[in-house]
């Protein structure tokens, strides 16, 4: 990282103050998304086992296509917060408003791919005959939201950009409280079964895109911004985002490679890697809470060419991420004992998962940083490095991982390899941040 003057105290409390208010609430709404699943997962867990294994096929499917075009809330956040930086609340807003017409067009796109492929695609998944009938029922429904929920994503980018998180947490928590409400209702009340689910959620997701519309229309009406769809800056906001689905990819890619991995190595490993993947991805959102407020922030200082400032914090986020990392990994051994029967009672799949949760503590000080420079160089719209970088990572893990079953190490040395994943992302990140080329200054990079 390029070297800055070390911040007085006052600075760094400066810093950690902006880091705790962005961090805080963003992290309750990261934690406020997967609820959903869960909720629907628990009410309509109580139909039958089909109507479940129908539901969990249908849920992986939507989070999948979803979290493709995550792009649209970590490309907006740091358009947004340059212009924010620059003192261009007007521009900032019309970038936001670019980046919600790009979700519009893309969840139109995916429903018109979901709705005639989703007993191709449920098939694709193995579900058996009698789960088939349910998940394609609950895809093609829950398809129908998923305009909203890309538009969600964007419109969170943008309340993020203008340094709000407060607001993306109160409309998760109220999109929660209505889709369990709309759930048991239409699943019980009208006898609506897998199908009621499914529209208590969309209409839940409706609702909060709703929300976020009136917000970000309130402000464009506020500061003069134009409502209407620009063509360029819809492209704009489309070849911003290419570089970091790209990055997506990858990343899922090397989810999914660990997870036909650990389903070569037995039914108890394959088991052990879903909980520990679980624990994994939980500490995971807090670690991401600081990684969107170093979205926020950096984005800010660049846009208002303050470079100084924003190596200053970079190198502040990359102390909590680090303290952050080793908080979370001595409760990780702390917990282990309680954490594993919460999700099994069989010794086997809990000797299995022991070990490997060892592992993933360790590798948390690794980690925070990792999150935190990922969030720092998006914020600086550093997308095309970020996108490289992640296939290096995968270039390195995909023969390591491979090799896992061959050599006998189980599921502790595939956690190893994912370890190593980690410690390669910690590397190219450090580089960059360490190069300075990241550091572009004004309102676009």
């Amino acid at each position: 990282m390029t070297q800055a003057p070390a911040a007085p105290k006052a600075v760094r409390r400066r810093h950690d103050r902006e880091i705790i208010a962005l961090a805080v609430p963003a992290f309750g709404a990261l934690v406020a998304e997967p609820l959903f699943v869960m909720a629907d997962s628990a009410i309509v867990g109580h139909l039958g086992t089909a109507q479940l294994a129908g539901l969990g096929i249908a849920a992986a499917l939507l989070t999948t296509a979803v979290s493709v075009f995550v792009f649209l809330a970590y490309a907006t956040t740091a358009a947004v917060a340059r212009r924010v930086g620059a003192g261009d609340l007007q521009a900032a807003i019309r970038q936001g408003m670019d980046g919600i017409w790009l979700a519009l067009l893309l969840g139109a796109a995916v429903i018109a791919v979901v709705l005639p492929t989703a007993p191709a695609l449920v098939d694709l998944f193995g579900a058996s005959d009698t789960a088939a009938p349910y998940a394609i029922t609950y895809l093609r429904i829950s398809a129908l939201g998923i305009p909203a929920m890309l538009v969600v994503l964007a419109a969170t980018g943008v309340l993020r950009g203008l340094q709000d998180t407060k607001t993306p947490l109160y409309v998760a928590i109220g999109g929660f409280v209505t889709n369990g409400v709309l759930n048991v209702g239409l699943v019980y009340g009208a006898d609506l079964g897998i199908a009621g689910s499914a529209w208590g959620t969309v209409i839940a997701q409706f609702g909060m895109a709703a929300v976020y519309l009136v917000v970000v229309v309130r402000g464009a009406r506020r500061h003069g911004a134009s409502l209407r769809p620009d063509a360029a800056g819809i492209r704009a906001c489309a070849q911003a985002g290419v570089p970091l689905l790209v990055r997506t990819l990858s990343l899922r890619a090397i989810l999914m490679i660990a997870t036909a991995v650990a389903a070569r190595l037995g039914d108890a490993d394959v088991a052990a890697h879903q909980i520990v993947l679980s624990l994994w991805s939980l500490l995971a959102f807090a670690l991401d809470a600081i990684a969107i407020a170093g979205q926020a922030i950096i984005g800010r200082y660049l846009g208002a060419d303050d470079a100084d400032g924003a190596r200053a914090v970079c190198r502040r986020m990359v102390q909590w991420g680090i303290a952050s990392g080793v908080v979370l990994g001595l409760l990780v051994v702390l917990a282990r004992p309680l954490f594993i029967p919460l999700f099994t009672g069989d010794a086997a799949v809990e000797d299995a998962a022991l070990p490997a949760l060892i592992v993933i503590a360790l590798a948390q000080p690794i980690c925070g940083i990792v999150f935190v420079l990922d969030g720092v160089l998006m914020g600086a719209g550093d997308g095309p490095y970020l996108a490289w970088a992640m296939i290096a990572t995968l270039a390195v893990f995909t023969p390591v991982a491979l090799l896992v079953p061959t050599f006998g190490g189980g599921l502790t040395a595939l956690w190893g390899a994912m370890t190593l994943m980690m410690a390669v992302r910690m590397l190219t990140l450090w580089l960059r941040s360490r190069s300075g080329r990241w550091i572009v200054t004004g309102a676009t990079r």
